[in-house]
């Protein structure tokens, strides 16, 4: 449970809209970390049309840097989507949690350096993750992939970019996608009281992400009110969800986005689809990116190496 003295506190951080730059600095204070220079990562890049996507390789060990690059062996995938409102964060503020990541699981992670809203609104950033794992799953990147030893992953916004990359390429057929991660994803198109999920009024003052702070990053995200409707935008707006990838879904329980991610993972699994869903107690949006010793992460890392060995990866 949450203390009384806790919930003090988050309920004196929650407050206000998202102020773009600020949140951009904030964020860009995790860049600052001593520890880089232990971690095994190499910078690669992909294109979406003229524009070129980064990607950042992250590895458990050397020997596995050395022979996924030089094509000598394929090793399992973790292609990931970071969080932050479509808005803010990025590979570099994400180093920590894919380095880790890539130690907990024993696979190669690859983080994908989307770029962001509003500068580049939908469908931009949707499409540097989609023809990042088009590449991926094509074999046109550094390393040699199989594809059915790549799985798609990624957190709150990362987790919309996960599920929608799935629903494309599901639709067009460019590519298979075995196996999915979403944790605590962004999957609805509101987050005002005529939101249908009660964890946005439960949890949408308290717990730091606020109802108000997602409705910006909606705001920020469309092009076009249109967007709203788009499954691509918001992956609970696809009324098929059938011959979807296998897929777990972590949420939190004081996050105004749990509802909808337990929903999504009903709906996939009534469709016929494989789905594991857990919620993590006390949990808040965005744990996953605290340190590997917190209990919320290391429960986080038991639902997800079960998840990849019980399918084979």
């Amino acid at each position: 449970m949450i203390s009384k003295a806790v919930r003090t506190i988050l309920h004196a951080l929650s407050y206000g809209n998202i102020e773009v730059e600020a949140a951009r600095k904030l964020a860009d204070l995790k860049k600052l970390d001593a520890m880089k220079i232990f971690w095994k990562k190499l910078d690669t890049k992909v294109y979406n049309k003229e524009h070129e996507v980064p990607i950042r390789l992250y590895f458990p060990s050397e020997e596995m840097m050395e022979e996924g690059i030089s094509g000598k062996q394929s090793f399992p995938v973790l292609l990931f989507f970071h969080g932050g409102g479509w808005v803010t964060e990025s590979v570099e503020t994400y180093d920590r949690v894919c380095a880790r990541m890539a130690q907990a699981t024993g696979q190669i992670v690859a983080s994908v350096e989307y770029r962001l809203a509003p500068e580049h609104r939908f469908p931009v950033p949707f499409e540097d993750c989609y023809e990042a794992a088009k590449a991926l799953y094509t074999n046109r990147s550094i390393l040699h992939t199989e594809p059915d030893r790549i799985t798609v992953m990624g957190d709150s916004a990362g987790g919309n970019l996960t599920a929608a990359v799935a629903l494309k390429a599901r639709d067009t057929g460019d590519f298979k996608i075995e196996r999915q991660i979403l944790i605590y994803p962004a999957l609805n198109n509101c987050y005002t009281e005529e939101s249908p999920y009660p964890s946005v009024r439960e949890n949408g003052k308290d717990y730091l992400l606020t109802a108000v702070k997602m409705q910006d990053y909606l705001d920020l995200y469309k092009s076009s009110p249109e967007d709203l409707l788009n499954p691509y935008f918001a992956p609970l707006k696809e009324p098929d969800l059938r011959n979807m990838p296998r897929t777990l879904i972590l949420t939190a329980e004081f996050d105004p986005l749990r509802d909808e991610g337990e929903d999504y993972g009903r709906r996939l699994r009534e469709a016929g689809n494989q789905v594991e869903m857990h919620r993590i107690p006390d949990a808040l949006h965005g744990y996953f990116a605290l340190g590997i010793q917190f209990l919320h992460v290391r429960e986080s890392f038991g639902y997800i190496n079960g998840f990849l060995e019980n399918n084979g990866v």
